[in-house]
């Protein structure tokens, strides 16, 4: 699905990945872990193709990505922070997004799902940082992508819209799709992730299952699992 390979990338003096080397499988949940600055949102924003390496191959669904955007079309992409145009309407974003895409009618149960009708025609820049996130769910699963890349998707969310996100995302790990996701809180991460891919200072620190970091770390549960490898790494 993902195979990256010796990738390198600095911005000026600050080398923020140093030889990464990572094989996403198909099928399944992956969580990209990391203290801040360690490299997680360039590695995803590099299998995205919005961040260039200084150096080594990224492979997407059989596809060197160098030179070439069209397997773009096969991901759905949920950013940190939705910049939308805060003078649309939401309708308007659910719409303008579909014509640029392909057709689908996945948005209207989506809507549904997270309780969006009332703020569909509100314009953009009056929402809460919590309704912006729902739409932004919206626009990633509305159409039927076999990579979904999620970058702090519970952010802003109240706790029903956290369970039918759970939901929304096993739903999708179902249908057979590869899902990778960086987030902050590790109990959701416990909860969905296959496996954990936890990055420090910009090389690959540990890849596997839960079980298997606790294993490692010779801890009882993952929050002290994780807490143990940023201890040991800044004793």
């Amino acid at each position: 699905m993902v195979t990256i390979e010796n990738l390198h990338k600095k911005f000026g003096k600050n080398q923020v990945l140093s030889g990464v080397d990572l094989t996403i499988t198909d099928g399944g949940i992956f969580a990209v872990l990391g203290p801040n600055g360690s490299g997680k949102t360039t590695l995803i924003k590099s299998v995205l193709g919005m961040v260039i390496p200084n150096k080594g191959n990224i492979t997407v669904l059989g596809e060197n990505i160098k030179k070439n955007s069209d397997y773009r079309h096969k991901i759905d992409y949920l950013p940190q922070i939705a910049n939308f145009p805060s003078n649309l309407r939401v309708k308007e974003l659910i719409k303008m997004i579909k014509d640029l895409r392909k057709p689908t009618n996945e948005d209207e149960r989506l809507i549904q799902l997270f309780k969006l009708e009332p703020f569909l025609d509100k314009k953009l820049g009056n929402l809460s940082g919590g309704t912006k996130q729902k739409v932004n769910l919206v626009l990633t699963f509305m159409f039927d992508s076999p990579l979904i890349i999620l970058d702090e998707p519970t952010t802003g969310l109240d706790p029903i819209s956290l369970i039918r996100l759970k939901d929304l995302i096993k739903a999708e790990k179902a249908k057979g799709k590869t899902i990778l996701i960086t987030s902050h809180i590790m109990s959701f991460v416990e909860e969905i992730s296959d496996e954990i891919v936890f990055i420090l200072e910009g090389k690959i620190y540990f890849k596997g299952s839960i079980q298997k970091l606790k294993t490692k770390t010779n801890q009882p549960d993952f929050e002290h699992a994780i807490a143990s490898i940023l201890s040991d790494n800044h004793a």
